[in-house]
């Protein structure tokens, strides 16, 4: 089995992943970075070391013709935020490939009014409709789109993006946690008016209002930053709030670890949230939004976590009041979460499931999977939580 990635370029959502298909395929794995990765990406500590089955294309003419080769050559391409040109002669020859997508219709709907984006939904999309082409969903939204879209029906699989699974166990996370006294809460992610974290401010001073303790830590940066330090202030929980400021996805990573709970409360507009990937794999009580495109896929609602109604406070309040109250079941999501992110959602095991689907279809079958990644994504609507 020889597999290319293409993908725009290489960063730590996907080196976990390609590591794992690298270890099973060797040298017939390869991904191709497409483009140099933004500087301000790079300072957010986006940017990997290239390991030897990385090929940037852009980076001479020679490059560029042995990415096509692969493209040409392989038996299963993935397909993430590249050029088209890379697939239009596998397109022809109708050979396997997976898209790997979050949901094109984030911004709404209107966006297929737009002419110069209805021609490339038209020429990437619908025209390939019923050729070889599967979806990885990176979006529990995707399904519903490309319905929409008229296309892919019946052709995506749940997916994601699949940083490196959590290395320590349930009884190392608990001894971290348990000595949080009071309850530690964490909210992580870039300061931006999508990421909504003055929800998260605003439902805390609702639980310090009931009575229930615990303390507050804010990883991040970005434009709401000085905004939500006014609103921790007004809100009467600057005594209890740290403001840690950027850190690295390691540092991040460690910070879940030693959390009770972790709250995310992006919109719609929230393509996936790895940040919920890895709070889950981190043994967190996750409470997170529905619009985030990760929710659905990774959080069985009073299992593995709590969704709440995207935007609604009261929601929030709610789910948080709840596991605030009760030690028990705070840990029993955090145990249920770190268990179902072990045992299926990881890169070992989407890179073996991605090859044994493309050997399958290769000898004119299909896997079908009861959950965990390449299990059939539904349609799934804005409006299914309530």
């Amino acid at each position: 089995m020889k597999i290319t990635f293409f993908s725009n370029y290489f960063n730590h959502h996907q080196e976990a992943l390609c590591n794992a298909f690298y270890e099973r395929l060797n040298e017939d794995f390869t991904f191709v970075e497409t483009e140099p990765m933004e500087e301000f990406r790079s300072k957010m500590g986006w940017e990997r070391p290239a390991p030897s089955y990385v090929l940037k294309s852009y980076s001479s003419p020679e490059a560029e013709k042995k990415a096509e080769h692969l493209a040409d050559t392989s038996d299963l391409v993935i397909f993430g935020t590249a050029p088209e040109h890379f697939i239009e002669k596998r397109l022809d020859e109708n050979r396997l490939i997976f898209r790997y997508s979050e949901r094109p219709l984030k911004e709404g709907r209107i966006k297929v009014l737009i002419p110069r984006l209805a021609k490339k939904f038209y020429h990437n999309h619908y025209r390939n409709r019923n050729k070889e082409i599967y979806i990885l969903a990176a979006s529990a939204y995707c399904a519903s789109d490309y319905m929409f879209l008229r296309s892919y029906i019946g052709k995506c699989f749940k997916f994601g993006y699949f940083p490196e699974g959590e290395k320590k166990d349930w009884v190392e996370l608990c001894k971290l946690k348990d000595a949080n006294e009071p309850v530690k809460l964490l909210w992580a992610g870039r300061f931006l008016k999508l990421k909504r974290a003055d929800l998260f401010l605003k439902a805390a001073a609702y639980c310090r209002n009931k009575g229930l303790e615990f303390t507050i830590e804010m990883v991040g940066s970005g434009k709401e930053e000085k905004s939500l330090k006014a609103l921790t202030e007004s809100l009467g929980l600057s005594d209890i709030t740290e403001f840690k400021g950027f850190l690295s996805p390691e540092e991040t990573r460690e910070e879940m670890e030693k959390a009770d709970i972790f709250v995310m409360t992006s919109n719609f507009l929230e393509g996936w949230g790895s940040v919920i990937y890895e709070a889950l794999s981190a043994g967190n009580a996750v409470i997170a939004s529905h619009g985030a495109g990760a929710t659905p896929f990774l959080i069985e609602n009073g299992r593995t976590g709590f969704i709440f109604k995207s935007e609604d406070l009261k929601s929030l309040e709610n789910a948080l009041e709840k596991v605030l109250r009760d030690r028990e079941l705070m840990r029993s999501l955090g145990m249920e979460a770190h268990k179902n992110m072990q045992e299926y959602w990881n890169p070992s095991v989407a890179a073996e499931r991605v090859i044994a689907m493309a050997e399958s279809m290769l000898k004119g079958s299909r896997i079908r999977y009861d959950k965990g990644p390449l299990s059939e994504c539904e349609c799934l609507y804005n409006n299914w939580f309530t």
